[in-house]
Parts: structure tokens; C-alpha cells; sequence
């Protein structure tokens, strides 16, 4: 791992619980309410006061158990300032000052494995199809690590979002045990991360001691000219664990967008997936990049093709949920959001325990900061309709920094006895919680679950996380665009 000369945030300027409007480039930020930034306001002047208490540096509190006990609960004091009750982090008071406390409620206790991830290769080709005046993912603030390099070299900041950085951030700043490298929406030849660049990132994981902490998707785009083309060689040269597409990504934009179960694109794409023996479907839902061709980013088509198709496996990432869209109970009437996904599953006869699953990656973190009744009306939803063995545990990271605060943020997380008596929502128990933190992944992707318990038990990530954790440096930066103007330009990179 590459070693930093001087301490990140020495002065603990930078909350554990990363609250603000980063997005992972697909939707533009929204402003955070006023209330929020009020629990900002109150969280950072509790840490102040809560270090003083203990003794010790403002920067030494923040990155204990406490610092992240402290943000959670003036969180909760913000929520329920506002009326938002129907969820809420489930940490008594005092965590914010008893480290035991606040371990107990927040400190690992899951396998974690997150099925959403990503990161840039930042000498990779699409570089070379950037304008000369383009300097993209300059304006995020992992660009100010600055690294030096070459005299001239324009764009040796990128070096900051490399690979080296990406395990830091996933492996030794946060709890996960086991990542799924995906794609972004893009033409072939303007990926930020190709495949080949990919498996590079997943060898560097693997030579740490060959546990093989990183899976890989592939990226299809079925409805552009030899769309399926990559598929064949992909197989052939590595070992895919599913097929990442995105069904509102066309050549002519997102009203060129295509139907999982069209005649056209669709059907052929799942057809091929069979063929290859690589029956996963990893599909982007939801999260809609413009009002045109909106009915591509909706799940109507999800169960319509599970049905169709009962020996595919559909992985429904971000589960339909639109940032436009208030989730509440559900209404089979709504056509957009989590509703879109329940209903296309329960016309279509797809009951809990099939072959859809939903992942949590934007979704949890945008409402676990925002409105704490969304988040239970979302996860309750969704575990009535794919039921507690579906649904899956994705983070979007690194967009949104090393995912170690929406790790705490879930384990602390409950739907209210309220929610929970009128709706039919499960409790969110600590072994439910555990299906979704990764016992549910490693079945969906067919990991061999013992094998790899028993290896990553001592291996070489494991004992670099034991000693990292004596001195630990967490950054508590996120990296994904925070504003329109942010959004706009990281947007541009696609193409």
C-alpha cells in the first residue's frame, strides 16, 4: 500500500460520518435541507466538546467509535427536529463518550461484502481522448493530494484515484472483506476503467497473499453497433462473476435507451449471458440520467424478463429508487421509484426468494443522511418484496469515499415499531443485517463460503488491516461531484 508522508486531516476537520451532496456522477447533487446542515453544525461542535471531555485530540476522537456515535446521533437529533421518525440510528447517548458503547454498536461483527464498487484508471486510454483543456476529476478533492510527477505532466493528480488508494480507502479504512469492481455508464472506448484495467486492480488484491477479495463485472452496451461483441472474449480471458449494463445508456442518449425483454437488445443480451454460462444479470435501475427515456430507468421490465427467464439471476442495482421520488408505503400506482420494482415482481408472479435481487448502492447512502422514514419505507419494501435473502449490500465506493460510514450507519440502523406494525416491515436484526452485509452476496455470486472465510481468517489484507488499525488515517473525503457544475463536467467524461 502506498505509505502517505504527512497524516490525513491532521486538525479533525472532516466528520467520520461524510455528510454532504456527493453523488456517484449519475444524478446531479442535491442540496443538503436545513436541517442537516444544522446536525453538521451540531456535530462538530459535540466532537469538540466530547474530545475535550475525553482527554484527548479533536483528530483522535473523530476516527474512534465515539466520533461516529457522536455524527449518527446528531443526525437522529436533526431527524427527528424535522418529524422524520420513522427510522432512526439505534445508539444510546452515552456511545457518544464510552468507547465500549459505541463498539459495540458500531465496530465489525459481519462478513461484508459489497457488490458495488468502483475506481479509475488514471493512465488509462480514455485519458488520451480528453481535450486539451478538459482536467477531469479536478475539481473533487482527492485531486489536492497532488501528487509529484513528471514536469509538465497536466494531469498527474489522477494518480490520487489509483489503485493503491482504492484498497486503502475499501480494505483498510473500512470493514468490507470482498468488493465487486463495476463499470460506468459509457461507449467502450471512454470507460474510466476498462476491464483489462480491472482485472490489473483485482491481481494487485489477489498478490497480497491470492484470496481473491475483488470479483469482476463486465460492462455490455446490447443497443450499440456489435454491442455483445466483448462479451465472447471476455469469458474466454477472465473470469466474469456477472454482466453490469445499463438499460437507459444508448448511442443517441438516454431515449435511446432498450427493454430487458425487447426482441432487439434485450433478449439477445440475456441469451448470450446463458450461452456463455454466466446466467447474472447486473442491471442499473433507477437513479434516471434525464427526463427523456425515463421509462428505461424504471424496473417494469424486471419481472416481465425474470419470468421469462426463472434461470437467470437479475441483480437489480440501486433497486429502482429515483432521488425524485418520496419512497413511502407502498402504491402500485407510482411510476417511478421502489413501487416500479414491487409491482413488476408481483405482476409478474416473482415471489421473496427468487431469482431478483435488489442492491442498496446510492440509495442507502443518499436516505440514511436525508430522511431516515424513506430509508425504512425503502429497505422494509424491499424486503417484503425480494425478501431478506435478496437483498444485497452495495456502497458505490469510491465515489462516496471508503464506505466504512455507511457500513456504521446500517448496523445502527432501525425501522420504527410503528412502520414496522402498520406495513408488515421485519425488525432489522443483527443476523438479517449480516444476510444483507454479504452472507446473501457470497450466494448470489457463488462464492465458495467457507474456502474463503477460512483464507481471508489470516491472510495478508487481514493482517495489513490488524496493524493499520493501531495508527489508522482515515481521509473522510468523498470523491464524486458535489455540485451541478462538478456533475456536468464528470459527466462529459462518458461520452
Amino acid at each position: 500500500m502506498a505509505n502517505r508522508p504527512t497524516p490525513l486531516d491532521p486538525d479533525g476537520t472532516r466528520l467520520p460520518i461524510k455528510i454532504d451532496t456527493a453523488t456517484n456522477g449519475e444524478f446531479a447533487p442535491i442540496a443538503l435541507p436545513p436541517s442537516i446542515q444544522a446536525a453538521v453544525r451540531e456535530a462538530h461542535g459535540a466532537a469538540t466538546a466530547n474530545a475535550r471531555r475525553l482527554g484527548v485530540q479533536r483528530r483522535a476522537f473523530l476516527t474512534s467509535a465515539c466520533g461516529a456515535a457522536t455524527t449518527l446521533l446528531a443526525l437522529n437529533q436533526a431527524h427527528a427536529a424535522s418529524g422524520s421518525t420513522g427510522g432512526r440510528f439505534d445508539l444510546p447517548e452515552v456511545a457518544a463518550l464510552d468507547t465500549q458503547v459505541a463498539q459495540a454498536a458500531l465496530a465489525k461483527r459481519e462478513f461484508i461484502f459489497d457488490v458495488q464498487g468502483h475506481h479509475v484508471n488514471p493512465t488509462g486510454a480514455w485519458v488520451g481522448k480528453l481535450r486539451p483543456d478538459q482536467r477531469p476529476l479536478k475539481s473533487l478533492p482527492n485531486a489536492a493530494c497532488d501528487p509529484p510527477g513528471a514536469e509538465g505532466e497536466v494531469l498527474g493528480y489522477l494518480r490520487c484515484f489509483n489503485a493503491d488508494n482504492f484498497v486503502k480507502d475499501v480494505f483498510l479504512d473500512s470493514d468490507t472483506d470482498m468488493m465487486v469492481l463495476s463499470f460506468v455508464p459509457a461507449a467502450y472506448d471512454r470507460q474510466p476503467l476498462t476491464l483489462e484495467e480491472a482485472v490489473a486492480t483485482k491481481a494487485l488484491v489477489k498478490a497480497l497473499d491470492g484470496t481473491d477479495r475483488l470479483l469482476l463485472h463486465c460492462p455490455v452496451n446490447p443497443n450499440v453497433p456489435d454491442g455483445l461483441a466483448p462479451m465472447e472474449a471476455a469469458a474466454s480471458a477472465h473470469r466474469i462473476a456477472a454482466w453490469k449494463t445499463y438499460t437507459q445508456y444508448g448511442p443517441q442518449g438516454p431515449a435511446s435507451g432498450f427493454w430487458l425483454d425487447d426482441e432487439a437488445h434485450g433478449i439477445p443480451f440475456v441469451e448470450k449471458a446463458r450461452s456463455l454460462g454466466v446466467p447474472m444479470i447486473a442491471v442499473h435501475k433507477g437513479i434516471p440520467f434525464a427526463k427523456e427515456g425515463y421509462q428505461y430507468s424504471t424496473c417494469a421490465d424486471v419481472g416481465r424478463v425474470a419470468r421469462r427467464y426463472p434461470d437467470v439471476t437479475f441483480l437489480i442495482y440501486h433497486a429502482g429508487y429515483d432521488p425524485d421520488v418520496t419512497e413511502g408505503p407502498y402504491n402500485p400506482d407510482n411510476t417511478g421509484g421502489i413501487d416500479v420494482l414491487v409491482r413488476s415482481l408481483a405482476d409478474n408472479g416473482i415471489k421473496p426468494g427468487g431469482n431478483v435481487y435488489a442492491e442498496l448502492g446510492s440509495t442507502w447512502r443518499f436516505l440514511m443522511l436525508r430522511d431516515p422514514t424513506q430509508a425504512a419505507h425503502a429497505i422494509g419494501k424491499l424486503l417484503l418484496a425480494v425478501g431478506e435473502d435478496r437483498l444485497l449490500w452495495g456502497t458505490d465506493s469510491v465515489w462516496y469515499g471508503s464506505p466504512q460510514d455507511q457500513i456504521q450507519a446500517f448496523r445502527a440502523f432501525q425501522i420504527s415499531e410503528e412502520l414496522r406494525a402498520r406495513h408488515g416491515y421485519p425488525e432489522l436484526t443483527p443476523a438479517l443485517k449480516a444476510k444483507v452485509f454479504g452472507l446473501n452476496a457470497l450466494k448470489a455470486y457463488k462464492v465458495d463460503q467457507p474456502g474463503f472465510l477460512r483464507k481471508a481468517e489470516d491472510d495478508t489484507v487481514t493482517r495489513l488491516r490488524r496493524a493499520y488499525q493501531e495508527s489508522p488515517d482515515p481521509a473522510f473525503e468523498t470523491y464524486g461531484p458535489k455540485t451541478r457544475r462538478e456533475f456536468l463536467a464528470f459527466k462529459r467524461l462518458h461520452g
